[in-house]
């Protein structure tokens, strides 16, 4: 009967080694809502903000793009392929300067 009361050691080394599991599995589950909560206070801070000058960005339509202008420093910003977007509208969308400006970017 004695020997029931006490737990052998393998048994309370099983249970202290659950118990280490629960506790790092809770502290990695604590990690990544700690890294979500960061990724969205830091896109709250920037979306739609002007890299260049911090201001907000206001979206212009031209054709059928989105183009995201800033009217305090007149950047503009295209997002991937919208330059090309822009181009394959024709002459009334893109025009010689579009196309001077896009051999720029082009890969050598």
């Amino acid at each position: 009967m004695a020997d029931f009361d006490k737990p052998s050691s393998t048994e309370e080394e099983y249970f202290a080694r659950e118990e280490i599991e629960k506790k790092r599995k809770l502290a990695l589950q604590q990690a990544e809502e700690m890294a979500t909560h960061h990724r969205e206070g830091l896109k709250q801070l920037h979306y739609m903000k002007c890299p260049k000058c911090g201001m907000d960005l206001h979206t212009l339509t031209k054709g059928h793009v989105d183009i995201e202008t800033c009217f305090n420093c007149h950047g503009v910003w295209l997002d991937s392929g919208e330059l090309e977007q822009i181009l394959a509208q024709g002459p009334e969308g893109g025009g010689k300067v579009m196309g001077a400006i896009l051999n720029l970017f082009k890969r050598k």
